[in-house]
């Protein structure tokens, strides 16, 4: 593939700015023979992508087809394109993550269903509209564990209710949770299979309590990684996406 084009799929502009990028000497390319990063002028230059390392304006970038995302959602962020009060979780991200191109137009990477703006926690992203699917989907059943900070002490009534299923306002089919370990006395650990409009809390006021913290730990069989701070995100590997599907 032509750097040029390289340049362009993974969001460094239109086809015309990445040229300009490389004609200007702001792109470099890693050289194994000498161990560093040098200056290429040639947009149509031909490339391996298996591996392919680069500098763009001193950014290094690694060539990755398809991107799949962890974001460590802090809170207070919105997880919206446009958001209404709060700052959005996409300015967490670098601006070529932004500006991928998918099927011929400039949408970037998507958010695999939303967080609300005080919760916290494990956020999936990714520019593959299948994986999204995959993820998102209520009939994949997918876990995601909550850690939930409950008002009131938590009872084994409370707990039972849970599991067992309760039924929300709006939707006259119970809803259950798919594990629920109580941690303290004030909180849970709370296994979901589907995504309903503010589920947690929902399912929290049925049994007769609320929620007061509420963080994302786990999708699947990936946990949030420890040292991964709020604010902060990172490429997932092939090893990662696969716990994912587990």
């Amino acid at each position: 593939m032509q750097l040029q084009d390289i340049l362009y799929s993974q969001g460094f502009g239109t086809r015309r700015v990445c040229a300009g990028l490389v004609q200007r000497g702001m792109v470099e390319l890693f050289n194994e023979s000498v161990g560093c990063f040098q200056v290429c002028n040639d947009s149509s230059i031909e490339l391996e992508l298996e591996a392919l390392s680069f500098q763009v304006q001193g950014q290094k970038w690694i060539y990755h087809a398809k991107a799949y995302l962890l974001l460590h959602k802090p809170q207070g962020t919105e997880c919206s394109q446009k958001p209404s009060t709060y700052p959005s979780i996409y300015t967490l991200l670098p601006p070529p993550l932004r500006q991928r191109p998918c099927k011929g137009a400039i949408q970037g990477v998507q958010a695999v269903g939303r967080l609300d703006q005080d919760t916290t926690g494990m956020l999936l992203l990714s520019d593959d509209g299948q994986f999204i699917h995959r993820m998102s989907s209520p009939r994949k059943h997918v876990p995601k564990v909550y850690e939930v900070t409950t008002k009131h002490p938590i009872d084994e009534i409370q707990v039972s209710g849970l599991l067992e299923g309760v039924v929300l306002d709006d939707d006259p089919v119970a809803v259950k949770a798919a594990g629920c370990i109580q941690n303290s006395e004030h909180s849970i650990s709370l296994t979901l299979t589907e995504g309903k409009y503010h589920q947690v809390k929902r399912m929290l006021a049925a049994v007769g309590n609320r929620v007061e913290s509420l963080h994302r730990s786990k999708i699947g069989n990936l946990s949030l990684p420890s040292d991964l701070l709020p604010g902060q995100w990172k490429w997932l590997d092939d090893k990662d996406i696969a716990a994912l599907a587990e």
